[in-house]
């Protein structure tokens, strides 16, 4: 058990301490040795406030403690082969189901659009899809507040076109995971109902009540407690009013929801994306949140849930109970963990989840995603060299940059048109060569950039749109939307580029969501035939991956590590080394070395024995002597 008396460096040597330490250092924007240095590393805990008072309260390191003695485990540091598994040779695409095709003319995307474009994923190299929520929702939050988790949205078709997609997408020898949303609920669910008009039924358990609100706070903005005018009591929404947060402590909760995975993995679904589902323990008391914690992460009271008490008891038993007779695949979305508390939830003898999606890649250190600023890729060299050699063979890698809560990673990385294709081909060498699983999002495939939404009306985003309503209490109304335009949600919600025909090829009618011109130029028709699109390239690579083992369980080197704006490595195994580099710049950079092997693919026709041109990126067969 730690206390104030231990030593910042006993904390560090913690895992989750590590975890916790390095994710307000990235929030600050402050390097590890400010830690790690002796003269910090040896400072007591108990000292804290009174060097960093202006930062921190006295309640800081009692918080900190209390979340470091909760978790008794350690992840195990023993070496060992990777456990073979289909989806750790799969590439997975995820389907944002109201942008992907619009079939019947209404300007929404829908399932029969899906089942039109699957010969496109085949085509692509697609071996699982992930589906975005299809689930009957009011759609406060673009489906993510579920009314009924055994009904299709009427938008999206009925029951019987998801049956036909599924048997289409199984007999193209793919796989289809569904998006799990079960640490909360849409207001309209008939749980929530019961809950409040029948106060004394066992529903009223289902979900979080207080009489009085504590000061957490909400990730949509403002108080993260909704008072509910029929039961005279505030009911739990860590994101929008109209997402209630369900209550995991109730047993009959698990019990609807273990029972709720059975029925469609009975259906033939090969498994779930889990949203936000490390949320889904809260602190016995529900108690009030650190102010200083608050200020720092932005969220106050987070601490209280985003790693919860028995967050690993309840995935376990989900996974025993649900997951495991169904021989059922789980990724999570944990928002806030690290790469320990990752390992624990996800390593092979822990039999909780296969992988998670961890989200501290997609911002460099200081900045958050409404930020605006240009993605320095030496910090996501400088992170993948992190998890490449300290994520266990235990545990499986995600690799991603885009899904349908972030912006596109072009337009984050480098806006000058000059150079998209070969960035879009750089950022796909590095995902599909670097030890994991890569999750491609809609669109990427393309290069999609961040659209040029011209005016608030533009968004759909509540996230978005709540905090442009925050801003302007204190900003002009051009000034707050320029703020959220860095970071909205809705640059990866527009439609997918198919033609460049009126919307896109995606409805005959208007979409839902604006879209700009930049269709005309990127879209999966055009590209399709141009043997130097990102199109292609994808394809090509992802076919490479396939035919190429090593890059599926091989070994992983990573060489020049110091060197500022290279990032290269070998993929090893007992038959083949593979040689990838990468220049992670604008500019051209000399060449430290010229891989004695044959080049297989660059995103540049020619091969230059001085120079590593803007953003090139190769992978080489190296001879074997």
């Amino acid at each position: 058990m730690l206390t104030e008396n231990n030593r910042i460096k006993d904390v560090y040597a913690n895992p989750i301490g590590r975890d916790i330490i390095k994710k307000i250092l990235l929030q600050m924007g402050v390097k590890e040795h400010a830690i790690t240095n002796p003269l910090v590393s040896n400072l007591k805990l108990k000292a804290l406030p009174k060097l960093l008072k202006k930062q921190i309260d006295d309640r800081f390191v009692e918080t900190l403690l209390e979340l470091l003695n909760s978790e008794p485990d350690v992840p195990q540091t023993d070496t060992c082969p990777i456990q073979k598994a289909w989806w750790k040779e799969a590439v997975f695409y995820q389907i944002y189901p109201r942008s992907f095709k619009d079939r019947n003319g209404d300007g929404i995307g829908d399932l029969q659009g899906m089942i039109e474009k699957l010969d496109y994923l085949k085509q692509l190299g697609i071996d699982a899809i992930w589906l975005s929520p299809i689930y009957d929702s009011p759609n406060d939050d673009n489906g993510y507040d579920i009314r009924d988790y055994q009904k299709i949205m009427t938008e999206f078709g009925t029951m019987q076109d998801f049956d036909v997609l599924l048997q289409e997408i199984h007999s193209r020898g793919m796989k289809l995971i569904m998006d799990l949303v079960v640490n909360h609920t849409s207001d309209e669910h008939e749980w929530f109902q019961k809950a409040i008009h029948e106060p004394n039924s066992p529903y009223h358990d289902y979900y979080i009540f207080k009489d009085n609100p504590n000061n957490w706070t909400s990730f949509f903005g403002g108080s993260a407690w909704n008072y509910i005018e029929e039961c005279n009591q505030y009911a739990l929404h860590l994101f929008s009013k109209k997402q209630m947060d369900l209550n995991w402590e109730s047993e009959a909760v698990r019990k609807e929801i273990q029972d709720m995975v059975k029925w469609w993995l009975n259906k033939g679904v090969d498994g779930f994306r889990m949203d936000v589902i490390n949320y889904i323990s809260k602190r016995e008391g529900l108690p009030a949140g650190n102010e200083s914690i608050g200020a720092l992460m932005e969220y106050t009271g987070v601490e209280h849930y985003f790693y919860g008490p028995r967050l690993h008891e309840y995935l376990r038993e989900l996974q025993a109970k649900a997951f495991a007779p169904y021989k059922a695949f789980s990724v999570g979305e944990t928002p806030g963990t690290g790469m320990e508390m990752s390992k624990l939830l996800t390593a092979d003898y822990r039999k909780e989840l296969d992988m998670v999606f961890s989200f501290d890649h997609l911002e460099t250190p200081g900045h958050v995603r409404f930020d605006d600023y240009q993605y320095d890729l030496n910090y996501l060299k400088e992170y993948m060299i992190d998890w490449m050699e300290h994520y266990t063979n235990h545990c499986q890698p995600s690799l991603f940059y885009e899904n349908h809560d972030n912006p596109r990673m072009i337009s984050k990385v480098n806006s000058d048109i000059r150079y998209r294709n070969v960035l879009g081909k750089l950022l796909a060498v590095i995902q599909l060569t670097l030890r994991g699983t890569p999750f491609i999002y809609q669109g990427q495939e393309l290069g999609m950039i961040n659209q040029e939404f011209k005016d608030i009306s533009d968004l759909r985003d509540v996230e978005a749109i709540n905090l442009y309503q925050d801003l302007c209490k204190t900003m002009s109304e051009k000034e707050a939307f320029h703020k959220i335009l860095a970071g909205t949600r809705d640059h990866a919600r527009t439609p997918m580029q198919w033609s460049d025909e009126p919307f896109a090829g995606f409805s005959d009618v208007t979409p839902w969501i604006a879209m700009d011109h930049d269709y005309q130029i990127c879209n999966v028709e055009n590209q399709q035939k141009d043997k130097t699109s990102i199109l292609r390239f994808y394809q090509r690579l992802i076919a490479f991956r396939k035919e190429n083992s090593v890059l599926q369980y091989g070994d992983i080197t990573i060489t020049n590590k110091r060197a500022k704006d290279l990032f290269t490595y070998y993929r090893k195994n007992e038959s083949e080394t593979l040689y990838v580099e990468c220049n992670l710049s604008a500019v051209a950079l000399e060449r430290r070395e010229f891989p004695n092997g044959d080049r297989l693919l660059s995103n540049y026709d020619e091969v230059s024995s001085a120079y590593l041109r803007p953003y090139e990126s190769a992978i080489w067969k190296i001879k074997q002597f």
